[in-house]
């Protein structure tokens, strides 16, 4: 296995030779330790069956299955399926999922340490995805901001960006938004954490799930506050060239592993119709997301 810094980009690597049949557990935890790193490690020349993805994960992780069962890989509800590809005249998965920031399962009580993605079929025109390392954003903060933000816990939901289900057509809007609020109520985290991996102070927000911003005894601050961090973190630039942003591209074979505890993410979707489909795995490594606050 040989790991190197991604030729003319500021983060992530490349890994070659990677076999996670053959892969010792020294190997394991050095590509592990690269993703907390580097924060991305693009997996090079990967031919895997749904079955093999699954196991890759295994050996990083505890996959966990996505909560919403229309995004579930028919052969392993542990791989998550974006696709606009129908298979066999049926809807296989969710197509235009995460065109917006995030941080993958962030709304849920107990969010994963990594993310692997596997395309499975590449646009032409447009591919990749955009990305936003959060320990780098905390760094860059104004030093007002950060005081602003020590102490306070954000609060995280699912319900501006819920996708509407097969079965909630017809449904009344009110009943619908009612189920989303009692099956995941919005949660609490820190503002910011240390990373348990790396003692890195992470800025845990996101402009898609994180809705609102609270003192350390509960009492809501101003969303003024929640804007500025959006601001400042490149979250509102909709032309995607802020500074921060990092675009990371990819080809056929290639697997992405990145660490859900920094980043945050925005798909890239081609701006004209195109076939694509991806597939996903999260798992919860060795320690919780975050265990003292910063």
């Amino acid at each position: 296995m040989q790991i190197t810094p991604q030729a003319g980009k500021q983060l992530g690597v490349t890994v070659e030779d990677f076999d996670h049949t053959t892969a010792s557990e020294s190997d394991v935890q050095d590509l592990l330790q690269a993703v907390y790193s580097s924060k991305i490690a693009v997996l090079k020349n990967q031919d895997l069956s749904p079955r093999s993805f699954h196991e890759l994960g295994k050996r990083l992780g505890r996959p966990e299955a996505y909560y919403e069962p229309m995004y579930h890989h028919p052969e392993n509800p542990d791989i998550f399926v974006s696709s606009n590809v129908q298979e066999n005249g049926k809807q296989i998965g969710v197509p235009k999922t995460g065109k917006f920031w995030h941080a993958d399962y962030q709304f849920m009580p107990d969010p994963f340490g990594i993310t692997l993605i596997y395309p499975q079929v590449i646009p032409e025109r447009n591919r990749g995805t955009y990305f936003i390392d959060m320990g780098e954003a905390y760094r860059r903060l104004p030093d007002e901001l950060k005081a602003a933000v020590s102490g306070t816990n954000c609060r995280h939901s699912v319900r501006k960006y819920f996708k509407i289900r097969p079965h909630d057509v017809y449904r009344p809007i009110s009943e619908i938004i009612d189920e989303v609020e009692k099956k995941t109520p919005a949660v609490l985290h820190p503002t910011a954490f240390l990373h348990p991996m790396t003692a890195e102070t992470i800025l845990y927000i996101s402009e898609g799930f994180t809705v609102g911003i609270e003192d350390a005894d509960g009492n809501p601050l101003d969303d003024k506050l929640l804007h500025q961090l959006f601001d400042a973190t490149g979250q509102l630039d909709e032309e995607l060239s802020h500074e921060a942003i990092h675009l990371q591209e990819f080809e056929k074979g290639d697997l992405l592993v990145w660490d859900n505890r920094s980043l945050i993410h925005r798909a890239r979707h081609t701006t004209t119709p195109e076939p694509t489909v991806s597939h996903r795995v999260t798992v919860h490594d060795a320690r919780k997301l975050y265990e003292t606050g910063a």
